[in-house]
């Protein structure tokens, strides 16, 4: 079998960012299948250029994985309208090495950015191989929700251009369970729509380690160290996370490590010189080799979204890195991934947007270590069994066999 995706957002463990197309892919490798992955030159994360390369089209081999580097032009950071220019771009080159790389049995798009799905679409209709449709945010409605898609003719567009995907997907691919629920709502057929969660490989993770070498880079070595570990976007809601450490400025033993990048990055540092807050640290995006070491510098772990009613139907990857390093979850998240934290017994709920109640949190658990401990305990115990990136790697093998 021969399985072709497209994916903008590609991360490698060298790079920031989620890896979850990378584990599925190595598996269909190792199972003796190629797996082709066409992806941007730039780093969505940063938007910087990966390589040095100036060819409209880069080949490297990853682990068993064909990664086809496609030429994207570089905006990804500037106004919305210029963002919309380079996922054009990238539409439109990724449609050019999906056709040199020639052809394959199965041709995977995900999104968001929706202009990859529709580039993925068409190349299976060129090859006339079935078209499988992952989706990971439900793009427009976050965007719409937001307010970062207002005109209403845009809205239109957008809406019907999501219509149109779902119904040209031979099969839809989800990785959270209110992503189903959605869908369904929308008139999809459930036979139609898989479930394949976003997970972890815990053995990445050793919950006994302490990052020593980290903490002493970071000059956190004797700190309650509470770590958010993701983008710098307007969606991930981090001036709460700013303003619950500069209620915390006068408690010497808390430190909040922010290791990321993104759009936010420069306005958000400016957020906390202002706030002369030497209880934050920006580290700076870190290749997610390096995860578990950050992971086990960190005493405690933050996720936040901004208080929107759609954020509540995610699964954000980094939840399932911090249990698997087995870290509590302070979680600034009303949803699906509230239910497994509390199921698992694995951290904190605190309404999102609070910033009083995240810095309480956070005290709480640093006044009560052997706490914090156990509830990072719970929370590894119950990732490794129901959210195992290697059994969801065979079922995404199934799936792909199915479709073939």
């Amino acid at each position: 079998m021969n399985v072709l995706l497209i994916h903008q957002a590609f991360a490698s463990p060298n790079e920031p960012g989620g890896t979850r197309h990378y584990e599925l892919a190595r598996h269909i490798a190792e199972s003796g299948y190629r797996f082709t992955i066409v992806a941007s030159d730039l780093s969505y994360l940063t938007g910087n250029k990966i390589s040095g390369s100036k060819k409209l089209i880069e080949t490297e081999m990853l682990g068993g994985i064909r990664l086809l580097r496609a030429y994207t032009y570089p905006s990804l950071h500037r106004s919305f309208v210029w963002r919309i220019l380079s996922f054009v771009s990238f539409m439109v080159t990724s449609v050019l090495a999906a056709i040199r790389n020639g052809s394959v049995d199965v041709v995977m798009g995900t999104s968001p950015p929706i202009f990859q799905a529709v580039s993925a679409w068409i190349v299976s209709c060129i090859q006339q191989k079935p078209f499988l449709l992952e989706i990971r945010d439900l793009w427009p409605e976050f965007a719409i929700d937001m307010g970062v898609l207002t005109q209403p003719v845009l809205i239109t567009a957008s809406r019907r251009l999501e219509r149109f995907l779902y119904r040209m997907a031979d099969h839809i691919l989800v990785n959270s369970p209110a992503y189903r629920e959605y869908l369904i709502d929308k008139g999809i057929q459930k036979e139609k729509i898989s479930l394949i969660s976003n997970g972890v490989d815990v053995k990445m993770f050793d919950p006994t380690a302490r990052g020593g070498v980290l903490r002493r880079q970071w000059r956190v070595e004797n700190k309650f160290v509470v770590t958010y570990a993701g983008a710098l976007g307007l969606a991930n809601d981090i001036p709460t996370i700013l303003r619950a450490a500069e209620r915390l400025k006068d408690q010497q033993n808390i430190h909040f490590l922010l290791v990321g990048d993104g759009k936010e990055k420069a306005n958000l540092e400016k957020m906390a010189d202002r706030m002369e807050l030497s209880n934050v640290t920006f580290t700076g995006s870190q290749p997610k080799s390096l995860m578990p070491e950050v992971l086990a510098a960190s005493d405690a772990c933050l996720a936040t979204l901004q208080n929107i009613s759609m954020f509540g139907t995610t699964y954000p990857n980094k939840v399932f890195d911090y249990m698997a390093a087995g870290r509590p979850t302070v979680l600034g998240i009303n949803g699906v991934i509230r239910d497994v934290i509390e199921a698992a017994c694995g951290g904190v709920f605190v309404p999102p947007g609070n910033d009083r109640l995240l810095a309480d949190a956070v005290m709480m658990l640093a006044e009560n270590p052997e706490k914090a401990r156990k509830m990072g305990q719970c929370a590894r115990e119950y990732v490794a069994v129901h959210f195992d990136r290697h059994e969801q790697a065979e079922s995404f093998r199934r799936l792909l066999m199915h479709l073939k």
